[in-house]
């Protein structure tokens, strides 16, 4: 059973918002029975706020490890970013219903697993979501629900099952004009995987990307104790609720905390069901565990699609993941192998 000790907080502010112990930047922790060192370093990526820290000998071998998986995240940024013109995602988005486009054996892989992961969720993550039509907004303008037809138009190429891939070739195919795929779901979670792995593949025997919330941890502090990870308030994240140790895990938290909206007195959230066109609800925050970013990273969002019962329910038939959901009523919702202490739980 996965147990989260000391979890010393109410229902009502749970975790939305991740961080990682001594996830401060230009910050060194050391033990001096290993002559081990933590080195951290903090930087935007991907658009978003990295946390990289690892296990080292020497301030020059921890420069040296941090560097390579900046590299690397930044090589991946390239690969698969939409917003670079010269990139192979937007060649293959720019040849929609055209052309297929032939891409690097990585990217191939990497749509595959999305199209994978899209078929066990039914639909539910889909990558081709970039072709939605933007009828929704988070910012208090939108007042009432956009039409029926309309939310029906901003899905029409939207669908995995119309991204078609040619192994032989390595060809990646959009069959419809205008029809787009993004990794905004996926891209921070393979990223964090990649970095860790080509970590590992230096010696780096211990350490933590933290994604802006996608997190993989591996190893431990030099004192041999678990890294621990933050659950903090999402109305005030200067405040930490509690910690729980995280060993060779990746941890994953989806929130609608900021993002979301009121019509007709129900609460929708700004992940939008790319099978429908309409925004998710019933969720307020979606926590993965399990051994891969990226498919934690995917998870997370599908299970605010999903919503509560159909999630954990879809969880509950996963090897080696477990998940904590808050409804909106501030419920907190386990997986059947986690055991939280100290707060009431609902476990299906």
């Amino acid at each position: 059973m996965f147990k989260l000790k000391n979890i010393l907080f109410s229902a009502a502010l749970f975790l939305l918002v991740i961080s990682a112990y001594a996830g401060r930047s230009n910050e060194t922790l050391s033990d001096t029975t290993s002559q081990l060192q933590v080195f951290q370093r903090t930087l935007k990526l991907m658009g978003s706020r990295f946390d990289l820290t690892v296990v080292a000998e020497n301030q020059a071998k921890g420069d040296e490890y941090m560097d390579l998986a900046i590299a690397e995240i930044t090589r991946i940024e390239r690969l698969i970013s939409s917003w670079d013109p010269n990139s192979q995602t937007s060649m293959i988005n720019k040849n929609a219903g055209v052309s297929p486009v032939k891409v690097d054996r990585e990217l191939f892989n990497l749509i595959e697993r999305a199209i994978k992961i899209s078929k066990l969720t039914q639909g539910a993550f889909d990558i081709s979501y970039a072709s939605m039509d933007r009828i929704w907004k988070f910012d208090g303008s939108v007042m009432e629900m956009p039409s029926e037809e309309a939310i029906k138009q901003s899905v029409a190429k939207v669908g995995y099952q119309n991204i078609l891939l040619d192994p032989e070739n390595g060809t990646v195919f959009l069959k419809k004009e205008g029809m787009k795929i993004g990794f905004g779901a996926i891209g921070k979670g393979y990223a964090a995987d990649m970095a860790k792995a080509l970590l590992l593949k230096h010696g780096v025997t211990s350490g933590i990307i933290n994604a802006s919330g996608d997190l993989n941890a591996w190893g431990t502090q030099p004192d041999g104790k678990d890294w621990m990870v933050a659950i903090v308030n999402p109305l005030n994240k200067n405040k930490v609720f509690s910690w729980l140790p995280v060993r060779d895990q990746a941890v994953v938290t989806s929130g609608n905390y900021e993002k979301f909206i009121i019509l007709n007195g129900e609460r929708y959230t700004h992940i939008i069901d790319p099978r429908t066109g309409y925004p998710s609800k019933g969720v307020r925050s979606a926590t993965i565990f399990t051994k891969n970013a990226e498919l934690a990273d995917a998870l997370a969002t599908s299970i605010f699609v999903m919503g509560v019962e159909t999630g954990v329910d879809f969880v509950n038939q996963l090897k080696g993941v477990e998940c904590i959901i808050v409804d909106d009523d501030n419920k907190i919702i386990t997986s059947e192998n986690i055991a939280l202490k100290g707060i009431e739980t609902q476990s299906k």
